[in-house]
């Protein structure tokens, strides 16, 4: 499904877009040649993307794996994202581009929602390092969860338990991610 605000920019290279993005006060995403502005986020949302990414990083202390939230790139198919949160164990050749993170997490919103599920989700499906793919709610604990299974993608929603995380081999209880966030 289309997005439905109109595009910044149109007809440019990924290479044109690095450039034009990192001489940019705002954040953008570039989707298909196209440049879009970033809507911003609440408190809440920053603070869902903290918690987790925040049990991530402790989790990854003895690990290869890296942790980022918001502010670094990831590249799929014809697009590039700042995930909310991201987890990637592999080298990567380009400090300013993750292209084989093993986890991505998406905090929705009424204005985002339909982008994650749709149009980052099926570019997201094309990259072969991705594990898991989980989209949190923003005013509910709610975890639903994509996971790479031989064949195909394995679909569960979460309401309240554990959140399984293969990458790390974390399990983290969902209502710890929605903790301390008023």
């Amino acid at each position: 499904m289309p997005r439905l605000e109109p595009p910044v920019r149109k007809d440019l290279t990924a290479e044109e877009f690095l450039h034009f993005e990192f001489g940019s006060e705002e954040k953008h995403e570039f989707v298909q040649g196209q440049i879009f502005r970033m809507a911003g986020g609440t408190r809440r949302h920053n603070r869902i993307a903290v918690r987790l990414g925040s049990l991530l990083e402790n989790q990854s202390q003895n690990t290869h794996c890296l942790v980022a939230i918001a502010d670094t790139l990831v590249q799929a198919a014809d697009a590039l994202y700042y995930p909310d949160v991201m987890l990637y164990c592999e080298r990567e050749e380009d400090s300013r581009v993750v292209k084989k993170p093993c986890l991505i997490v998406e905090v929705l919103s009424d204005r985002t929602a339909e982008t994650d599920r749709g149009e980052k989700w099926l570019n997201y499906q094309t990259l072969s390092s991705l594990q898991m793919y989980v989209l949190l709610e923003q005013t509910t604990p709610r975890a639903e969860v994509f996971r790479r299974v031989e064949g195909g993608w394995f679909y569960e929603k979460i309401e309240s338990g554990m959140l399984r995380l293969s990458c790390l081999d974390l399990e983290v209880a969902l209502e710890k991610i929605y903790s301390r966030l008023d």
